[in-house]
Order: structure tokens, then C-alpha cells, then sequence
């Protein structure tokens, strides 16, 4: 199908890329001019900012308790934004409706952003909020059952890096991995999928762009095929957790998410790849008010209960 018209309509909007050179200031200025007042936001039982101490240092969480209950699995969720981009706050509302639809209490991480704080940081800020999660789970009411986490574009490559870190260190208890339009594979080769031709320019993420926004993640010399920057290099995939992907049909990142997905079920983990339809780069933060978008929330949910304590 086309793209849908709605995103249409927003896309129509935007001023083409006019080459300048990338402002992160400006640019997370501009993000937070648009976060809604607190009173338009999805009400919930509870929602409460905290600290979790790890081993890489102090990292803002935001705790969203979706209803009162005995106890919850738990979602760690990681926002999007290039790496260099994004909040607590302007993710709010994609953590509110994790919440919501899982059931889950959604503990969203506020990592260190590049080019401040360039690889690994933002990784082990998300690796070590899953590790205290875990410890703090009788305080957080955890029911000992799911421990998921979930990301969207370059927090999708914090999920995955998180999930293979995890493995090798041992750390069993993550039970599911969710990834919306993940960002897999920043060994930049514009040949190398075919959706970062097909959907090159005109749909929001524009594939001349990845390489200037991944450029900020990798400032400190980091090495581009290291399996833990660009997770589809991992050779051995098997002992993941079963995963969720879910792509969209006008992405430039389309095509790696979906190897992702099919590499996983190669190496025997229980993994379903969900393309969307008419859908670019970013639906599930910018197009959720959709509700042909808004049901990645219930896929999710769906995943979180059909793989319950796996």
C-alpha cells in the first residue's frame, strides 16, 4: 500500500534537508517545545520519577504503574532519538501506553546521550537499569515472571546489544526483547539492504542522514562492526530471548530489522517480525494516535503474554 495519508500530510510539511550541519541542542529544543502538558497525557495509577544506581553511575527512570495490583512483570524501555536525542519526557507517552496495554510496570530509562556521552554509555546506562531492576524487583512489586525490555529505532539497538550482553554475562532473567523499526547495523553500506534505497528520501528518516546521526553514537572511535554498535554482526544469535519486531513498510531501517528477526528464528530463538503497513520510520512515537498504529501496543501486549515467564 502507500504510505498512509496521514503521515502523508505531516511529511508534506517538512522542510527538505537543506545539508547544514546537525545542531543536538537545537534540535532536542525543538522535541521538547512539543511534549504535551502533563494533563493531556494518558492517565495512570501511578507514574514517578526515581534514580537507579548501576555500575556505570546514577540513571534517571521514570516508573509507570499502569493500575493497582499485587504485583506486575516488568518492561524496561529504552526511547529512541539517533542517540542523540530523545527523553523521558518526549518518549512519555510511548512508555504510558506500554503501560496501558501490557499491564506491565514500565520503567522508562533517561541513558546518557551522545555526543556528550558517545558508545558504550547510553548501553551500559539501559544494561545497568535492567540489572537494578532485577535486584530492586520485590520494591518495584515485580511478580518474578517477565522481565522485558523494549526499544524503538536506536533504543531498539540498545535492546538488542542488552539482550547479548546479558547472555554472555550470564544474566538469564530477561525473558522478552521487543524492537520497534530498529537501528541494527551502523557499518554504514547504502547497498547492503534494499530498503535503504527504496525508501532513500521522503519519508521522515532519510538514509543521506544516518550516517551524520550515527556519527555522534561513534565520536569516540568506536568500531562500527563491533557487535555490541551495530547487534547484526553477532555471530551467534542462539540463547536470546524471544523477540518482537516490528518494522515499517516506508523505512530505510526495514530491511536489518527483519534479518534481525530472521537470523533469531535461524538460531532457534522463538522470534515474529511484524511489518506495518503503510507506516514509516518513527509511527509508534509520531502516528500512535492512528489506531491501525496503536495496535503495536496491543501486539506487544499480546507477545509480553502469549511468552509469559519463557
Amino acid at each position: 500500500m502507500t504510505i498512509h495519508p496521514e503521515i502523508a500530510k505531516i511529511l508534506g510539511t517538512l522542510p527538505a534537508p537543506d545539508g547544514s550541519p546537525l545542531n543536538p541542542a537545537a534540535m532536542r529544543a525543538r522535541e521538547a517545545s512539543q511534549v504535551l502538558p502533563l494533563e493531556d497525557r494518558l492517565p495512570l495509577f501511578l507514574v514517578e520519577d526515581a534514580t537507579a544506581v548501576t555500575a556505570s553511575g546514577e540513571v534517571p527512570v521514570r516508573i509507570y504503574t499502569p493500575a493497582e495490583a499485587d504485583a506486575y512483570g516488568l518492561l524496561v524501555y529504552f526511547h529512541g532519538g539517533a542517540f542523540f536525542l530523545g527523553s523521558l519526557d518526549t518518549h512519555d507517552h510511548v512508555a504510558r501506553s506500554l503501560a496501558r496495554e501490557t499491564g506491565h510496570k514500565v520503567i522508562s530509562v533517561g541513558y546518557r546521550l551522545a555526543p556528550e556521552a558517545a558508545f558504550p554509555a547510553g548501553l551500559d546506562d539501559c544494561y545497568g537499569v535492567v540489572r537494578w531492576a532485577a535486584e530492586q524487583g520485590a520494591s518495584l512489586g515485580w511478580d518474578g515472571k517477565n522481565l522485558a525490555i523494549a526499544g524503538d529505532s536506536s533504543g531498539g539497538n540498545f535492546v538488542a546489544a542488552v539482550a547479548a550482553q546479558a547472555h554472555d554475562d550470564g544474566f538469564d532473567l530477561i525473558t522478552h526483547q521487543v524492537l520497534f523499526y530498529p537501528s541494527l547495523d551502523l557499518d554504514f553500506d547504502v547497498d547492503r539492504y534494499a530498503s535503504l534505497r527504496e525508501n532513500a528520501e521522503g519519508y521522515g528518516l532519510e538514509t543521506a542522514g544516518l550516517l551524520p546521526f550515527n556519527s555522534f553514537y561513534l565520536g569516540n572511535g568506536a568500531d562500527p562492526s563491533d557487535p555490541l554498535v551495530s547487534p547484526i554482526k553477532r555471530e551467534d544469535l542462539a540463547g536470546l530471548p524471544p523477540a518482537l519486531v516490528i518494522t515499517a513498510e516506508y523505512d530505510p531501517l526495514r530491511d536489518e530489522g527483519e534479518l534481525y528477526g530472521q537470523r533469531l528464528t535461524e538460531a532457534g530463538v522463538d522470534a515474529t517480525v511484524s511489518r506495518y503497513a503503510g507506516a514509516n520510520h518513527g509511527f509508534v512515537a509520531n502516528f500512535s494516535w492512528l489506531p491501525e498504529f496503536y495496535r503495536a501496543f496491543g501486539e506487544t501486549a499480546a507477545f509480553l503474554d502469549g511468552n509469559a515467564g519463557q
